[in-house]
């Protein structure tokens, strides 16, 4: 499947329309596991579905066409940012609404590994800051949190797209889920 979604993209980013298509169609079921696993657990009355997380992703994705996409992990590793940047907004239409007023349930992500032991829930916008604060200190560590966590890339197609070792991966991995540990339990 690697090597057909690599392929997709190839084409996709000379302008076939038809390619996007197909990739689309080879990607989604992917993408919408990916976002089922955030929303899984959530309370009874949620209203962002792993289907509409995927399709605003991936119409986040489309303008995307002049990335010079090197392969299925690299598609995957945009992705994840698209998904994250989709809960976050989400999250803070809610929180904005709860301001007006509106009451519901906070946006979480529950049911996945969490990118710091211990943190059972996490809270989207809480994550969010985390892994802001993380990108001014350690841009490559917080890329790796985002790729492992939102796009459940494995350590070896993190250091593919990134163009590291796997020891490399593994060591900013393990301290970056100790410094979000620290960051999100002590806020």
């Amino acid at each position: 499947m690697g090597d057909d979604v690599t392929a997709l993209l190839a084409r996709w980013r000379g302008g076939s329309t038809e390619a996007g298509d197909e990739l689309m169609e080879k990607v989604q079921g992917e993408l919408r596991r990916i976002a089922a696993s955030y929303l899984r657990k959530e309370r009874g009355g949620h209203t962002l579905q792993p289907t509409a997380v995927v399709n605003e992703a991936y119409l986040r994705l489309v303008p995307q066409r002049t990335v010079q996409w090197e392969n299925r992990a690299h598609f995957y590793g945009i992705a994840a940012r698209m998904m994250r940047r989709v809960l976050v907004d989400h999250a803070r239409r809610r929180g904005a609404a709860k301001r007006d007023g509106v009451t519901d349930n906070p946006v979480t992500i529950t049911g996945i590994p969490a990118p710091a032991p211990g943190v059972d829930q996490v809270d989207v916008l809480m994550l969010h800051e985390a892994l802001s604060a993380l990108a001014a200190l350690d841009p490559r560590q917080a890329e790796i949190v985002e790729m492992r966590y939102f796009a459940g890339l494995t350590v070896e197609e993190i250091a593919e797209v990134m163009k590291i070792s796997v020891a490399t991966v593994k060591r900013d991995w393990t301290t970056a889920k100790l410094w979000l540990r620290r960051r999100m339990t002590s806020g």
